[in-house]
């Protein structure tokens, strides 16, 4: 199997999205890392991985500067309980390192819920390995993974 960016790059091109990968160096802030990479900090999209009560998860796509509303999450799926497992239930259920999480290429496909705000835009967002961005639009990325589209998200 692909590792890494291989596998975010044959994925979106399975899907017909186009997926543009740049190399950035760490960074130690949201801030820094939309500085380094040239745009605003609420164009990087974090994919973080939700583990729901049946032990199954799904992916909600987050902007930079916002933070999972977990009560717009629970009630838009339609359960009690959902949370952040630790890093190696991530990886098990991703086969990517937290950091580096996308929805393109994973190893199991979950569902994605993104935020409203992803609509409309060029993000960037975790590319399978550390020390690199994907460019993806916002749109082509929903329709790709026909994800639900909802206000999940409240200001960090």
């Amino acid at each position: 199997m692909p590792q890494g960016r291989e596998r975010v790059v044959e994925d979106a091109a399975a899907r017909g999205v186009d997926v543009r990968i740049v190399e950035r160096p760490a960074a130690r802030s949201l801030h820094e890392a939309a500085a380094l990479l040239g745009i605003e900090p609420s164009d990087i999209v974090k994919t973080l991985v939700v583990k729901r009560h049946d032990g199954d998860y799904l992916f909600a796509l987050v902007p930079g500067g916002r933070k999972i509303s977990w009560a717009k999450l629970r009630a838009l799926v339609g359960v009690n309980k959902l949370s952040l497992p630790d890093a190696s239930l991530a990886l098990a259920a991703t086969g990517y390192e937290r950091g580096t999480i996308t929805p393109f290429g994973s190893t199991t496909a979950w569902p994605v819920v993104a935020d409203a705000a992803v609509v409309g835009r060029t993000v960037a967002m975790g590319a399978g390995e550390h020390g690199y961005s994907a460019f993806v639009d916002g749109d082509a990325l929903i329709r790709a993974f026909d994800a639900t589209v909802a206000d999940i998200t409240d200001p960090e």
